[in-house]
């Protein structure tokens, strides 16, 4: 009976990198200096921003939840800041992380021509002030956010998914959303989850 050649080493993986818990958000280089709309907010309002980062020419200030519209509203009224336009609001998520979502409002003054983006950091269901009273562009964009995060904003006029259907479960952008679709989201059978809908697109139907 002939000798079996040994084995050859189990391979070696080196371990899983830990999934990032949130963007850098990297402060500014010593050389630059904080625009003075930056400084005088943070005169304005203490405790209204809790960090301020620059990155590629973008400066970024992050707010707390509780100050949002406290420090929106000085935002588009104050003389030196003028933010008169909401071009954008969007979200980021990042599930290891207790705050897991960033609520990014992209703001930019016609009659000053600068650029502010205003980050705060949201829970799970943590109520976050709609701030369409300050910027009624704001309306559908929130709507946006919260139809794929399932952003909590609160005294929104009209909070209701805008691109997915009024009965689609869960919300498409989030991290821990099944790659297999809503199927697996809530039940175990994707088919129960088609005969749900074909139910309730029966009964519209009679």
């Amino acid at each position: 009976m002939g000798v079996e050649p040994p084995k050859p080493p189990a391979a070696t993986h080196p371990p899983a990198a830990a999934p990032p818990s949130g963007p850098p958000d990297p402060p500014p280089p010593a050389a630059v200096t904080v625009p003075a709309f930056i400084t005088s907010l943070q005169a304005a309002i203490p405790g209204g921003v809790t960090h301020v980062s620059y990155w590629v020419g973008d400066w970024t200030v992050i707010v707390p939840v509780d100050k949002l519209l406290e420090v929106a509203t000085y935002l588009r009224d104050a003389p030196d800041q003028a933010f008169d336009m909401c071009s954008d609001v969007t979200a980021t998520d990042w599930p290891p992380r207790p705050e897991r979502f960033d609520v990014v409002y992209c703001l930019y003054s016609i009659r000053h021509r600068h650029r502010l983006r205003v980050k705060v950091r949201a829970a799970e269901n943590q109520p976050v002030p709609s701030v369409t009273g300050v910027w009624p562009a704001a309306n559908w964009l929130e709507r946006e956010v919260f139809d794929l995060f399932g952003v909590n904003f609160t005294g929104h006029p009209d909070r209701r998914r805008i691109l997915m259907p009024e009965d689609w479960q869960g919300h498409p952008q989030r991290k821990d959303y099944p790659l297999e679709g809503p199927g697996e989201l809530l039940m175990e059978n994707p088919i129960d989850w088609l005969k749900l809908r074909q139910a309730l697109d029966e009964a519209d139907i009679e």
